[in-house]
Protein backbone atom coordinates (compact mmCIF):
# COMPACT_ATOMS: atom_id res chain seq x y z
CA UNK A 1 0.00 0.00 0.00
CA UNK A 2 2.80 2.46 0.73
CA UNK A 3 4.64 1.49 -2.49
CA UNK A 4 1.13 2.39 -4.49
CA UNK A 5 1.20 5.66 -2.39
CA UNK A 6 4.78 6.61 -3.63
CA UNK A 7 4.20 5.97 -6.76
CA UNK A 8 1.03 8.26 -6.98
CA UNK A 9 3.03 11.27 -5.11
CA UNK A 10 5.59 10.75 -7.44
CA UNK A 11 3.44 10.68 -10.55
CA UNK A 12 1.41 13.68 -8.74
CA UNK A 13 4.54 15.61 -8.83
CA UNK A 14 5.77 14.59 -12.49
CA UNK A 15 2.41 15.70 -13.76
CA UNK A 16 3.02 19.11 -12.02
CA UNK A 17 6.35 19.44 -13.31
CA UNK A 18 5.28 19.00 -16.79
CA UNK A 19 1.93 21.51 -16.38
CA UNK A 20 4.79 23.86 -14.99
CA UNK A 21 6.97 23.13 -18.24
CA UNK A 22 4.15 24.17 -20.47
CA UNK A 23 3.35 27.18 -18.77
CA UNK A 24 7.21 28.25 -19.46
CA UNK A 25 7.10 27.08 -22.68
CA UNK A 26 3.66 29.23 -23.75
CA UNK A 27 5.16 32.19 -21.90
CA UNK A 28 8.48 31.87 -23.87
CA UNK A 29 6.48 31.57 -26.86
CA UNK A 30 4.40 34.70 -26.16
CA UNK A 31 7.82 36.71 -25.24
CA UNK A 32 8.74 35.98 -28.93
CA UNK A 33 5.59 36.82 -30.39
CA UNK A 34 5.72 40.13 -28.85
CA UNK A 35 9.49 40.68 -29.86
CA UNK A 36 8.11 39.90 -33.54
CA UNK A 37 4.97 42.57 -32.69
CA UNK A 38 6.16 44.89 -30.92
CA UNK A 39 9.65 45.45 -30.99
CA UNK A 40 10.76 44.27 -34.73
CA UNK A 41 8.81 47.45 -36.34
CA UNK A 42 10.65 49.96 -33.86
CA UNK A 43 13.64 48.19 -34.32
CA UNK A 44 13.28 48.80 -38.10
CA UNK A 45 12.39 52.10 -38.07
CA UNK A 46 15.03 52.37 -36.00
CA UNK A 47 17.53 50.91 -38.53
CA UNK A 48 16.03 52.96 -41.45
CA UNK A 49 16.39 56.44 -39.52
CA UNK A 50 20.16 55.65 -38.71
CA UNK A 51 20.88 54.61 -42.04
CA UNK A 52 19.31 57.95 -43.15
CA UNK A 53 21.29 59.57 -41.06
CA UNK A 54 24.65 58.08 -41.69
CA UNK A 55 24.33 58.54 -45.19
CA UNK A 56 27.47 60.15 -47.05
CA UNK A 57 30.08 59.46 -49.98
CA UNK A 58 32.05 56.52 -48.02
CA UNK A 59 28.42 54.86 -46.61
CA UNK A 60 26.00 55.37 -49.47
CA UNK A 61 23.13 53.10 -47.45
CA UNK A 62 20.96 53.12 -50.15
CA UNK A 63 18.20 50.63 -50.67
CA UNK A 64 20.08 47.82 -51.30
CA UNK A 65 22.09 48.62 -48.12
CA UNK A 66 18.97 49.14 -45.91
CA UNK A 67 17.24 45.72 -47.15
CA UNK A 68 20.78 43.83 -46.70
CA UNK A 69 20.95 45.37 -42.73
CA UNK A 70 16.96 44.44 -41.73
CA UNK A 71 17.45 41.35 -43.47
CA UNK A 72 20.51 40.48 -41.05
CA UNK A 73 18.81 42.40 -38.10
CA UNK A 74 14.98 40.99 -38.02
CA UNK A 75 15.93 37.27 -39.38
CA UNK A 76 16.33 35.89 -35.84
CA UNK A 77 14.30 36.72 -32.96
CA UNK A 78 17.48 37.20 -30.85
CA UNK A 79 19.13 39.82 -33.34
CA UNK A 80 15.75 41.47 -33.07
CA UNK A 81 15.97 41.54 -29.43
CA UNK A 82 20.32 42.77 -29.41
CA UNK A 83 19.26 45.35 -32.11
CA UNK A 84 16.54 46.69 -29.52
CA UNK A 85 19.34 46.85 -26.54
CA UNK A 86 21.84 48.31 -28.42
CA UNK A 87 19.83 50.66 -29.77
CA UNK A 88 17.99 51.55 -26.68
CA UNK A 89 14.90 50.97 -27.48
CA UNK A 90 14.20 48.60 -24.70
CA UNK A 91 16.82 48.25 -21.89
CA UNK A 92 17.20 45.58 -18.95
CA UNK A 93 14.39 47.69 -16.68
CA UNK A 94 11.54 46.88 -19.03
CA UNK A 95 12.35 43.05 -19.46
CA UNK A 96 12.95 42.97 -15.72
CA UNK A 97 9.59 44.48 -15.47
CA UNK A 98 8.22 42.38 -18.05
CA UNK A 99 9.01 39.43 -16.68
CA UNK A 100 11.15 38.37 -19.69
CA UNK A 101 14.48 38.73 -18.46
CA UNK A 102 14.79 34.60 -17.84
CA UNK A 103 13.12 34.35 -21.49
CA UNK A 104 15.41 36.83 -23.25
CA UNK A 105 18.65 35.09 -21.63
CA UNK A 106 17.24 31.39 -22.71
CA UNK A 107 16.02 33.03 -26.04
CA UNK A 108 19.89 34.28 -26.54
CA UNK A 109 20.98 31.07 -25.11
CA UNK A 110 19.31 28.82 -27.37
CA UNK A 111 19.69 31.34 -30.59
CA UNK A 112 23.27 32.08 -29.66
CA UNK A 113 25.14 30.42 -33.08
CA UNK A 114 22.84 33.40 -35.17
CA UNK A 115 24.31 36.61 -33.10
Amino acid sequence: MELIIILALLALLSFIWLVWQLLKAKQFTRFKTRIEEELKPKVIAHIIEELNETRCDALPNNEIHQQATLFYWTQYKARILKAALQREIINEKWLKDTGNLRNSQHLFHVEQQFL
